[in-house]
């Protein structure tokens, strides 16, 4: 059985892994860039991390004694992305600088075809390309015509200096905050420009100790033992949220709203720093200093509206010109392209891009209707948010594995979820959505084009339930 992978990032080396595994070697990556790691990768800007525990947001089958902290720093993950795939001997099986441009389903194979003209038929294709790869450009006047250093965070320019220049962040998103406590200390000046202000969780962030690390090198149930507790921690969060008024949401919300009364001491910053819809609303950002960042003297919060941006920096609505020598756009990703601009032609030459003509979806995240033996690794509507996509990953693979098991097993040739079972999920989806807390009065990256979440907007429980077997009534199968 030939099966492609598209994307080397987090999803695709699990699905290598776990396609070996299984004895299935027949296995290409196809990866656009020239190593692996996804958005690891590809986000290289100061301060990087991840938002989730290192203990966490590791593979199962793979746990990290030697993370250096709670919330370990981008460049060491990316390192274990990457010592993982060595150690699993699945590296060799990743085709670099191949960025597939069109995957058709003709004779019952997926027929797929690259940048540089290669071309391949499988049996399966799993497609992870993961949600945050495609920079979100803002449209902004002027934009072209500034004179100094400018680009997006995910594509952090290091030939550029920050010592002692005048550094103005567009964002205020994780990206940003981050970005701020990292670069404060270097620049001479710093501007943040705000539309929207942040709930920030406190979050402390000590290094580990050598006598702590040795300690789980020496005893690894020590080491599962805390992946576990940190499993059910962050279960309890997602099960709070899809909730608005769980006891979770308002504990949550109390630790923001100390946070920055405690933490901001001049009354006019805090005030422009308090947003005006509930904590969780959006996308929780933590941070042990962001609020202590803002308070030095070479930092300027401004939240007068970007009029445009000129040579010399950007114009505010007040009239005002922010003197800048490098501009960061922290403006976020297009997280509704998926695997798009890859050109996807399912059964009787239906084209992905019109079937998901107003917005993307799929059954359980994983599989849309016409489109057999075609399954993603974080698709739409699937868990985002502040808890492990290594996690999510893991179990979404296990029940993909069972639906590759249909077809090598000989007992289908085709297998895709059915319109009526991808409708009724959609219906109920929809349905829950109104009562989480992305509901409650914000704008924010997880609403699609209806102002309705575009996440799994049940409990983390009920989503592990879905993922132990698929419910074969759901897909349609043909020999």
């Amino acid at each position: 059985m030939q099966i492609a992978i598209v994307g080397a990032g987090m999803a695709g080396i699990l699905s290598a892994i776990r396609l070996t595994e299984a004895g299935l070697t027949d296995v290409s990556v196809y990866e656009k860039a020239d190593r692996l790691g996804g958005t690891w990768r590809e986000n290289t800007y100061p301060g990087i991390a991840c938002d989730v525990p290192s203990h966490l947001y590791s593979y199962s089958f793979h746990l990290n004694p030697d993370w250096s902290h709670p919330y370990s720093p981008g460049q060491e993950i990316q390192a274990y992305l990457e010592d993982v795939a060595r150690a699993h001997q699945v590296d060799g099986l990743i085709r670099f600088g191949e960025e597939v441009v069109e995957c058709a389903w003709k004779d019952q194979q997926w027929h797929l075809e690259t940048s540089s003209g290669l071309q391949d038929k499988v049996d399966f294709v799993i497609a992870a390309t993961g949600v945050l790869h495609h920079p979100n450009y803002p449209e902004i006047e002027g934009i072209e015509t500034f004179g100094g250093s400018i680009f997006h965070s995910s594509r952090w320019d290091h030939r550029v200096a920050i010592d002692g220049a005048r550094v103005g962040i567009v964002g205020t998103g994780s990206t940003a905050v981050q970005m701020v406590s990292a670069v404060v200390d270097r620049a001479r000046k710093l501007s943040l420009f705000q539309r929207t202000p942040q709930w920030i969780m406190p979050q402390e962030n000590p290094a580990y100790g050598e006598e702590e690390r040795a300690d789980w090198i020496q005893n690894p149930q020590k080491l599962q033992k805390l992946h576990t507790s940190l499993s059910e921690l962050f279960a309890g969060f997602a099960n709070g949220i899809v909730d608005a008024e769980s006891p979770q949401m308002t504990m949550i919300a109390d630790l923001c709203r100390q946070n920055l009364e405690v933490k901001v001491t001049d009354p006019l910053l805090r005030e422009k720093l308090r947003p005006n819809y509930r904590a969780a609303c959006k996308r929780l950002v933590i941070s042990p200093n962001f609020y202590e960042s803002m308070q030095k003297a070479n930092a300027e919060l401004v939240t007068e509206p970007i009029e445009c941006i000129e040579t010399r920096g950007v114009r505010t609505d007040d009239g005002r010109l922010h003197d800048l020598d490098v501009l960061v756009l922290a403006t976020g990703f297009k997280v509704d392209a998926f695997m798009r601009p890859m050109s996807v032609i399912g059964r009787d030459g239906k084209d992905l891009s019109q079937v998901w003509a107003d917005r993307p979806n799929a059954y359980l995240s994983i599989s849309i209707p016409d489109f057999p033996n075609f399954v993603m690794l974080n698709g739409p509507n699937g868990p985002v948010g502040n808890f492990s996509l290594i996690e999510v990953a893991e179990m979404q693979f296990d029940y993909i594995m069972q639906l590759i098991d249909l077809v090598h097993s000989g007992q289908c040739r085709e297998v895709s979820a059915t319109q009526v079972a991808m409708d009724q999920f959609e219906t109920e989806r929809v349905e829950a959505a109104a009562t989480t807390i992305w509901s409650t009065g914000c704008r924010s990256w997880y609403l699609d084009d209806r102002g309705i979440p575009a996440t799994w907007p049940w409990s983390f429980d009920r989503f592990r339930a879905e993922m132990e077997r698929p419910k074969m009534v759901a897909y349609d199968r043909r020999g």
